[in-house]
């Protein structure tokens, strides 16, 4: 986990919102294969789509080559998990809660691009560390079609990879189609809106490369868990 020192983020199109984000630990990486299934291995639930009994996604049993095509790519220690909810994505934060006394959870859509643009260090970046995308990310044009391994681009200004492409990271808030009446506090936005679709942030390798730029953002069901999509820890 990386400390995220205290700051201020202008947020929005317009950048007319101020927000003051707290103290607080965000991943250096995303959440990999080998520590989420670890998860599951001991809680038997919350399968990756990709390794749920019965469905047919299952890399095994299915009939859906949907994660069959991501190959060895998908089931790498190394790389990013994919193919979790954001309902798994908040099992997992409770499970490593109980298991380690911290209080681990999904970051606030705020939080998450007050990091991505390098908290105080920003130098205002287009992208999580770069303004060629190719330093930082993996993304439509260079990934060859799958995820890759957690930090092997460079880090941003905060020391965090894979924040732009790799995968989409869940957020915390529900989806808002504005930013009128956002936290000003830096956290997660969880008041009207729609509960049923949470903010994904930071684009993926299936992505182009505007998609991956730190101000971009998309919704997605919480309980639909696709191949380009992924998460990473917050905690205070």
């Amino acid at each position: 986990m990386i400390p995220i020192p205290r700051g201020t983020l202008l947020f929005g199109k317009q950048k007319d919102q101020e927000i003051v984000i707290p103290d607080f630990y965000l991943g250096k990486y995303p959440v990999t294969n080998a520590e989420y299934l670890q998860f599951v291995e001991e809680t038997k639930s919350h399968y990756p789509r990709w390794l749920e009994p019965g469905n047919a996604y299952n890399i095994e049993t299915g009939s859906n080559d949907y994660f069959k095509k991501l190959g060895k790519a998908l089931t790498n220690d190394l790389h990013p998990v994919v193919g979790v909810s954001w309902d798994n994505a908040v099992a997992y934060c409770e499970w490593l809660s109980g298991k380690t006394g911290a209080a681990y959870r999904l970051p606030s859509e705020t939080e998450w691009e007050y990091a991505a643009r390098g908290g105080k260090e920003s130098q205002g970046f287009v992208y999580a560390g770069s303004n060629k995308l190719k330093e930082v990310g993996w993304y439509d044009t260079n990934s060859h079609g799958e995820t890759k391994s957690v930090g092997l681009k460079l880090a941003n200004e905060m020391g965090l990879y894979d924040m732009s492409g790799n995968v989409w990271e869940w957020c915390a808030d529900h989806w808002h189609e504005n930013y009128k009446g956002i936290p000003k506090d830096g956290s997660a936005w969880i008041e009207g809106g729609d509960s049923n679709r949470r903010v994904v942030r930071g684009g993926s390798w299936f992505g182009s490369d505007s998609s991956c730029a730190v101000s971009n953002r998309g919704r997605v069901s919480t309980g639909y868990g696709y191949s380009f999509i992924g998460f990473r820890l917050a905690r205070y």
